[in-house]
């Protein structure tokens, strides 16, 4: 089985595993008495505090271990935001940051604060201008992931941080996912962290306040983890954590496992969109992870090719709604604006091997397509977005009402346009459709798809920017909505 899902938790690194066995014997007892095994436990937090401290490069008094990356990040939010009450209660956060932030967010919401959402470009990065642009007086924390999650790609953490710091604000940086590649750059105040994207065992999160950073914990105190972190510290796993790390970024300071990887996500990045029609590699090809790679196929079910390639021996995973119990796409994609059917991430762990990804690219192929095929779009008929006979959708030629498949004020409208009933089906049925009569109306001619699934509001006009055609807008509809498309080619 070739495990591809680093990004949401990496195996158990060979040294964390070493780390964790040997401080069993060792790190049990309470490291805050005096006796010899609790000097023994506060020797091994202590080199553990200190190992991770210089990877994050920060000082050992500055971190603390939490129970999970989630809880650094909800305990770095709240103590930072409390302890800028006065000045103001603004929170302004990027549109595509991990959801640890934004259930954050909607706390602070809740509590009577405010929150500002960052745009992002189509590769998923903010710009900097931006950020800097919505700095205000009131403004009380931002946050920043270091890279995205799902599609890799890096933020201008420096940048920002530097305007952050010349208006006075504190900025968290989420760096679950780059900090095993190398320290966050610039002048960030608070940073968070998880051990099981690294390799580390799970249960262990990281969270750095630099001096100087106005912090104020949250909840019951606890006189552990310089009281921003209550309960007994699981040492042994601290241990392992801070070992693994170590070892990943002594690697990575070499350059030779992140080049290794790089060069076999450059490898997926070129073949796939050569090997299989309608693919949409998403992320920014340059400012990204070395390990990781999001593409999207147009008319796939996406939970159906994540099942054929578990059945094919590849774990991956998907931001698709076809994957996700709210079959709503998922919200990095959506802010990119790009495609989310057919979604798949692959996020290649420390030492894979180039031959795993060889086979994959060999399967990948044959499994797109025989999904497509279920789905009754042809392979041979992919790539060409034409109408076929018969086809799964049920159209109708008939004038475009103000309810269904008028477009946008302004844009115009033709009688006689194609309406496409696909109320009641999911993704990617609603895209096939629209795709299988669109030929079917001269160009300049217009196809209203009516659809209730959320997801047609994402990639119907995705579907336009990948075939050359234009998405004229949407209208609300007796059920769901109806989205206007004109035939350009």
């Amino acid at each position: 089985m070739s495990y591809f899902d680093a990004a949401s938790a990496a195996p158990l690194h060979p040294v964390a595993r070493e780390a964790l066995l040997a401080s069993l014997d060792e790190g049990w007892a309470d490291p805050a008495r005096l006796y010899r095994e609790g000097r023994r436990a506060r020797l091994l937090l202590d080199a553990a505090r200190e190992a991770a401290a210089e990877a994050v490069g920060c000082r050992p008094d500055e971190l603390v271990f939490t129970p999970s990356g989630t809880q650094a990040v909800h305990a770095g939010v709240s103590g930072a935001l409390a302890a800028r009450r006065r000045v103001g209660r603004r929170l302004l956060h990027s549109a595509v940051e991990h959801s640890a932030v934004l259930h954050a967010a909607e706390v602070h919401v809740a509590a009577g604060g405010t929150r500002g959402e960052l745009a992002v470009d189509r590769t998923g990065r903010v710009a900097a201008g931006e950020v800097g642009a919505a700095l205000g007086p009131d403004t009380a924390l931002v946050c920043l992931q270091s890279a995205n999650h799902e599609v890799g790609t890096e933020q201008p953490v420096e940048e920002v941080a530097a305007l952050c710091r010349e208006a006075g604000v504190p900025l968290l940086v989420d760096a679950a996912q780059s900090l095993p590649w190398g320290p966050v750059p610039g002048a960030w105040s608070l940073l968070a962290a998880s051990a099981h994207k690294w390799g580390g065992p799970p249960g262990v999160g990281l969270l750095a306040v630099r001096k100087g950073t106005r912090f104020a914990p949250q909840g019951p105190h606890d006189e552990r983890e310089s009281g921003r972190s209550a309960g007994f510290e699981n040492i042994p796993a601290v241990v392992a954590a801070a070992a693994s790390l170590r070892a990943l970024r002594a690697g990575a300071e070499t350059g030779d496992e992140a080049a290794r990887l790089r060069r076999l996500v450059d490898r997926i990045r070129e073949r796939v969109p050569q090997l299989v029609p309608d693919v949409e590699v998403v992320g920014d090809p340059v400012h990204r992870l070395p390990h990781l790679v999001t593409f999207s196929c147009l008319y796939v079910d996406g939970e159906a090719l994540l099942h054929e390639l578990d059945r094919e021996g590849f774990s991956v995973s998907s931001g698709s709604s076809c994957t996700s119990s709210t079959l709503t796409p998922s919200h990095v994609l959506r802010a990119m604006g790009v495609l989310s059917e057919g979604n798949v991430r692959v996020s290649l762990p420390y030492g894979t091997a180039e031959a795993e990804v060889e086979r994959f690219l060999e399967v990948l192929p044959q499994v797109v397509r025989s999904v497509r095929e279920r789905l009754g779009v042809p392979a041979a008929e992919a790539g060409a977005a034409r109408a076929t006979a018969g086809g799964a959708g049920h159209a109708t030629r008939e004038p475009a009402s103000p309810e269904a498949a008028e477009p946008a004020a302004g844009s115009g409208s033709e009688s006689g346009g194609l309406v496409v009933d696909s109320l009641g089906k999911r993704c990617p049925i609603p895209v096939i459709e629209l795709a299988k009569v669109i030929g079917e109306v001269p160009v300049g001619g217009t196809v209203t798809v009516l659809s209730d699934d959320e997801a047609a509001r994402q990639d119907i006009p995705a579907w336009c920017s990948m075939r050359g055609q234009e998405y004229v807008g949407e209208r609300a509809a007796e059920r769901g909505a109806a989205y206007v498309v004109r035939r350009r080619a």
